[in-house]
């Protein structure tokens, strides 16, 4: 299997994915977005699962460019179960044949182009949405997953220890104001019209912040910025006052739990999907300093307001623990030790 990602790791995935095995035996599966983060992983387990059951599953990946990712990553070339079709996600090709299940996790999380082209964005997000639907009903698949975004709950109230899912029910929601949690709301609710249809079985899943192997170090992503600054030695900036809350959910939970939600979430039901353990981005930035010694100097460019409360991004993910059963393995510790340990080893 693959390099970037431990044996241990994949003890896990295979042991908590193993129920699930008989949903997906001989099954064939729609992917789009599987060359980011979300869909490495996804891609990894899928294979491994496969493979040690002798599933006889088939996996489809969506790309705009899959030479250029086999290219980066050759050792996905090794799985032959896995095939992948170019295509736009707003206007791609319909592969042939029935499929099983769709996983629709396509959308570039870009804070550049969410601010500097927010149309642009909307569009891939809602059109791309719509097109993936659309295919999912002339597939003929039973289930779909749409992989949102806790985006869709716009601002957090800094009063709110841990959001849940039923927020959005709530009288003083204004929604998301940025394109990218705009189109991720926005396609939610196409989803659950189509739902409505009877067609196939949607279920949704409102994602956080994650770490772990493959974890981009040179987008707006804190995790990945703050390990390369000490990868490469440079002082640590943070642009805020720090005081900002967020919290990591370790990629072998995630492909877990995108794997359940598929297989065993409700119809038309949505589940957060992250970490409940909360750090100030300032914590944040001490932890992976303290892993690489304490060799960066972290500069905090603004000063807390006074009596103003900390901003949080961080969700309640009692709906899918209650019902999926699902765990979290992985505390914030390991989450930073193994994404930095993958970092100084790529």
């Amino acid at each position: 299997m693959s390099r970037n990602i431990s044996s241990e790791d994949f003890a896990d995935i295979l042991q908590r994915l193993t129920p699930l095995r008989d949903k997906l035996r001989g099954k064939r599966i729609f992917l789009s977005g599987g060359t980011g983060f979300f869909g490495k992983w996804l891609l990894e387990s899928f294979v491994l699962i496969n493979r040690q059951y002798a599933l006889g599953a088939a996996l489809t990946v969506l790309s705009r460019n899959p030479e250029k990712f086999l290219s980066e990553y050759p050792g996905f070339r090794e799985f032959q179960e896995i095939s992948f079709v170019q295509g736009d996600i707003r206007n791609f090709t319909f592969p042939a044949g029935h499929f099983d299940y769709v996983i629709h996790a396509a959308t570039e999380v870009s804070l550049k182009m969410d601010q500097e082209r927010p149309e642009e964005m909307y569009s891939v997000i809602l059109e791309g949405t719509r097109r993936i639907l659309d295919f999912t009903a002339t597939s003929g698949a039973k289930k779909m997953l749409f992989i949102s975004s806790g985006a869709v709950y716009g601002t957090q109230p800094p009063e709110l220890e841990n959001i849940s899912e039923d927020f959005m029910n709530t009288s003083g929601f204004e929604g998301p104001e940025s394109a990218y949690g705009r189109g991720k709301l926005h396609s939610e609710r196409l989803c659950l019209e189509y739902a409505a249809m009877d067609r196939f079985y949607i279920t949704i899943a409102r994602c956080f912040a994650f770490a772990g192997p493959y974890l981009p170090l040179d987008t707006h992503l804190a995790v990945g910025n703050f390990i390369k600054d000490c990868l490469e030695k440079r002082p640590i900036i943070i642009k805020g006052d720090g005081t900002v809350l967020r919290s990591y959910m370790y990629a072998a939970d995630l492909a877990v739990w995108l794997w359940t939600i598929l297989v065993k979430g409700l119809n038309d039901r949505a589940y957060n999907v992250g970490s409940e353990q909360a750090i100030s981005i300032a914590g944040l930035a001490e932890e992976i300093n303290r892993y690489f010694g304490s060799s960066s100097e972290i500069k905090i460019l603004q000063s807390p307001l006074e009596g103003v409360l900390p901003s949080r991004y961080v969700p309640s993910t009692g709906r899918a623990r209650k019902e999926l059963n699902l765990t979290m393995n992985f505390p914030l510790s390991q989450t930073l030790e193994k994404t930095i340990r993958w970092s100084l080893g790529r």
